[in-house]
Parts: C-alpha cells; sequence; structure tokens
C-alpha cells in the first residue's frame, strides 16, 4: 500500500530478459535502506526487491505487469518515480494508491502555466471500462506513475492535472513530452463503488 508521495527517483541501469519477465536493475538514494522481499512502487508498480548488490537492487516485472503499465517501455538510464510502502503510523499525505495499475495513458497536451504545469492524458475509455470504476471525475484523486494528483475537467476519456514545480522537479514529470506514455491507477474507492453497483448491492 501506498499514498502516491514519491520519494526519489531511480535511474535503471540493467534490463535482462527472462521467458515472459524482464528484471530491471535500479539505483536510488535509499538502496542501502532496501531488504530483499520488500514492496517497492515504480512508476505506480508494485514491484518486489528480488536483489540487493554493488549499490542497485533488482526488482521483476511479469506478463500481467509489462501489459498493463509502461515498464516494457523503459530504457537503460530512463528516470523512474520510486516510492516504498506507506507506513501505518504516518499521515496520509496523497491518497490510498494499491500500486496495481489499471492502464496506461498517453499525455496528449503540456501547457506552461508561468508557475505550474497543465498536462492532459489520454486513456482507453470503454462501457465495459467505465462498469469496473476506470474512470475520473472532477476533483477525484488518480495515480500517475505513482503520483498522487487531482483530476481537472475529466472528458470521457481524458483528464487533466496541474503539476507545481517541486513535483515537476522531483519526479519524471519533467521528462513528459506530447506522446508520453504513463501509468494510471484509478481510485480504488470508485472502483468498489462500481462493483456494488454491478452486483446491485
Amino acid at each position: 500500500m501506498f499514498c502516491g508521495i514519491v520519494e526519489a527517483t531511480a535511474r535503471v541501469l540493467r534490463i535482462e530478459k527472462e521467458l515472459d519477465n524482464i528484471h530491471l536493475t535500479l539505483s536510488c538514494p535509499f538502496v542501502d535502506d532496501l531488504k530483499i522481499d520488500q514492496s517497492v512502487s515504480h512508476n505506480g508498480v508494485c514491484l518486489t526487491v528480488v536483489g540487493i548488490h554493488d549499490d542497485a537492487y533488482t526488482v521483476t516485472a511479469m506478463r500481467e505487469t509489462l501489459e498493463r503499465s509502461n515498464l516494457g517501455l523503459l530504457g537503460v538510464g530512463d528516470e523512474v518515480n520510486v516510492e516504498r510502502s506507506m507506513m501505518m503510523n504516518g499521515r496520509l499525505d496523497g491518497h490510498i494508491v494499491q500500486g496495481h495499475v489499471d492502464q496506461t495513458a498517453e499525455c496528449i497536451a503540456i501547457e506552461d502555466q508561468e508557475g505550474s504545469h497543465m498536462y492532459t492524458f489520454r486513456y482507453k475509455a470503454t462501457p465495459e471500462m467505465v462498469s469496473r470504476g476506470y474512470f475520473c471525475v472532477d476533483k477525484g484523486s488518480v495515480t500517475i506513475n505513482g503520483v498522487s494528483l487531482t483530476v481537472c475537467r475529466p472528458t470521457s476519456d481524458t483528464f487533466q492535472v496541474c503539476i507545481i514545480p517541486y513535483t515537476y522537479e522531483h519526479t519524471n514529470f519533467h521528462t513528459f513530452q506530447v506522446g508520453t506514455i504513463v501509468n494510471i491507477e484509478f481510485d480504488i474507492i470508485g472502483k468498489y463503488i462500481a462493483r456494488m453497483k454491478e452486483l446491485g448491492a
């Protein structure tokens, strides 16, 4: 469980393919505090630390993860937003984030607003996906590459978010361009409500 407050960015050092899985080796500022079997969010995807060596650590992404996220698009040298699992004795500064990416979205516009940046994203929206809670609501929460954000001006298949300078500088948002593919996780509360409605509960 995470809260969408990115701790740092990690740098991809090595990518190894094994059958349908990929092993990602990364470096980050808190690698010395990591332990084997620990959960870490990578661009919003919860992955388990499987190896620690030479000031770097390794995680494995399986086929399901690669099909739903942008991890398969990563290259050596890319920046990845990382967050360790939340501590239950602290404040929930973002929102409840599971680390289970629902799908990807494409950045279709970036606007410099003289102090902040406005990003517009488009995602695949079908009646079936909406019935499962895969949609955005105005002023609701959404997770983009592991960052907890507030939704602005949603349509049936797009939404916008505003990024303050701190977030822009300390996450991989500063690397985004029109056409960048990002991971999105919709609000778990909305998904539960959609499921209850589907079951007539």
